[in-house]
Formats: C-alpha cells, structure tokens, sequence
C-alpha cells in the first residue's frame, strides 16, 4: 500500500531523516521505533503531507503522493493522528469527530461510524457535549483516535499514541489500535513503548539518527539482543 524510498526530511540545513527505505503492506501493521529524535515523527509527518520532503518517493496505493498536500491525502484514506494529540480543544467531543467527517457527505454511515466511536470508547459518549481541552489525556486520545476514524481511513499514521497516558488507558488505547486492524484498517506506528509496538505489529523498522538501522518480522526484533537491550531495558 505505501512505498518510501530515498525520503529525506529537512529543517534549514538539518536533515533530520536521511534517505530512508520502507514498505506498508495492505492489512499490515508495521512499528517504527527509535529513541527520541530519530526522525520518526518527521517520517510520519512528510509521509502525511504536513511537511514537504526534502528528496525522496513516496507512492501510495500505486500512485506516486510525493508533495501532496495533507488535505489531498486525507481525501485518499491517508490519515495521521498526531503525537500530542491535536484535537480541537474548544470544540465539543461530538463537534471533533463531526469534524473528522468534514470530507463525507453520507449522513446515514457518519451517524453509524459516531455510534461505532462511541460504543469502542463510552467515556466519550458520556462526554459527547463536554468541550474537548476539558478532557483528560487519555480521553484526548480516545478522541483524537475517533476523530480519524471517522473520515474511513485505509492507511492510519499514529504517532505516539501511548505517550502520557496512565498504564490502563494505554491497554485501551492499544486494544482500539487492534480492533482497527482487524477490520482491515492498514496501521504505521510510531510509538515510544517498544515492547509494546512491536507485540501489536507484524513487522518492524528501527530508526537511530535519521537512518533505518534494522528491520524485520516483530517477533524477531523482540528477541534481538541489541533491541533488548537498546529500547526494551533488558
């Protein structure tokens, strides 16, 4: 489904990603670990149109998508939920996943996909007139989560979706991320818990300073010495 090849992601003079080369299959999930400042969350962000690649091709769905602008891609099914976050935090709960439907003009399914957000996560049923910024971190992300999904995305970019969040949420969270991709949604993650990213995913790619250093099935990742003992504290 996605093809990333040579992607180089700049700031001025600063190349913060450095040529990188990697896959999505269709129905995969695919985790994208590294230690703060790799470049992982620049990936995501050239990969969504939020930031123009330096150099580099991306193709998507068998179409080349290199300088696209967000909006273009959304309407494709590529869709980013940002680390941090990013919900409309003087907008309702019920106005962010409304606004998460902008691009749909199929009243009925946006009726349907509301009533499907609020049946994964009922804490923002019960909070659907509550205005977002209120809200805690968890159910921010919960939000942000819903707020994808409703526009129907193919190809889901999360970054960081367990960053700040109290350990039973972040069991929440991630059990939503594997609903998700068993319904057929494809997921690229960015995510800070290795160990966890990597059980939830089928394949694997490590970035250290801007550079994909290592790649392969999860599993073998997991049982990796130097991933061990690198990013998982062992």
């Amino acid at each position: 489904m996605l093809s990333v090849k040579g992607l180089t992601v700049a700031y001025g003079g600063i190349r913060a990603v450095k040529g990188i080369d990697f896959r999505v299959g269709t129905g995969e999930v695919v985790a994208l670990i590294g230690a703060n400042g790799a470049g992982k969350t620049s990936t995501l962000k050239a990969l969504a149109g939020v930031l123009p690649p330096a150099a580099g091709e991306l193709v998507y769905d068998g179409q080349p998508v290199s300088g696209l602008p967000s909006h273009a891609l959304l309407r494709r099914g590529l869709v980013l939920v940002p680390e941090g976050r990013g919900v409309f935090s003087r907008m309702t709960v019920a106005e962010n996943l409304a606004m998460g439907a902008y691009i749909r003009d199929d009243a009925a399914g946006v009726r349907a996909d509301t009533a499907r957000i609020y049946d994964w996560f009922p804490r923002l049923a019960e909070r659907r007139a509550q205005i977002a910024g209120t809200l805690s971190g968890g159910e921010q992300q919960m939000l942000a989560l819903g707020r994808a999904l409703m526009s129907r995305p193919r190809l889901l970019l999360l970054d960081e979706p367990s960053m700040g969040l109290a350990p039973l949420m972040v069991q929440k969270v991630f059990d939503t991320v594997r609903s998700i991709a068993a319904e057929g949604v494809t997921l690229l993650l960015v995510e800070q818990n290795a160990r966890l990213a990597l059980e939830t995913s089928q394949r694997g790619y490590v970035m250290e300073s801007g550079r994909i250093v290592m790649d392969g099935p999860s599993a073998t990742l997991l049982g990796d010495d130097r991933i061990r003992q690198a990013y998982l504290g062992e």
